[in-house]
């Protein structure tokens, strides 16, 4: 299940652009299956197209997050802004074990729906994870770095010796 659950029928779409606000309890929950430090806003408006048997689901995602510094650990304050593009399919029938599978560009952004149903929470929980930077640095990291003994590429690298011997 879900941290941030809105299911949705593919069979009964409201004309009305939908928003997904994920509540503090939601929020606690995505931060710790994502590693974060917190979530302080989550909302995603998007609207629901039909699309013969599929759903297009378009729209925008805003986020407010606490994540940790790659480098020195500490706690940065980041904005996510995001489109969202997503199209909900039915499912198809599983793949025999030794069929190449090809996916094109176009079906990168697709998701199976159960039967009818799908949940656009997880959809946009999904799309969070993927807008956040695994490597986000802040202000300390090269502080951090210089503590730890690590230098510069170029300062310590094969050339460094005759780079020195240039100046």
């Amino acid at each position: 299940m879900s941290e941030l659950t809105r299911i949705h029928d593919a069979r009964r779409l409201l004309e009305a652009p939908l928003r997904i606000v994920a509540d503090a309890t939601e929020r606690a929950a995505l931060a710790r299956r994502f590693g974060l430090v917190g979530i302080e806003r989550l909302i995603a408006d998007v609207t629901l197209t039909p699309d013969g048997a599929a759903v297009l689901a378009a729209g925008t995602l805003d986020a407010a997050v606490t994540q940790s510094c790659a480098i020195s650990g500490e706690d940065l304050a980041v904005i996510i802004a995001e489109r969202i593009a997503l199209r909900f399919v039915p499912a198809s029938a599983p793949p025999h074990p030794d069929e190449e599978i090809e996916l094109d560009a176009g079906a990168l952004d697709e998701i199976e729906m159960d039967g009818s149903q799908f949940d656009l929470g997880e959809a946009v929980a999904q799309s969070l994870a993927l807008a956040i930077d695994p490597f986000a640095i802040g202000p300390m990291a090269e502080e951090a770095r210089r503590q730890a003994g690590i230098v510069d590429q170029a300062a310590s690298g094969p050339f460094a010796e005759l780079a020195k011997l240039k100046k």
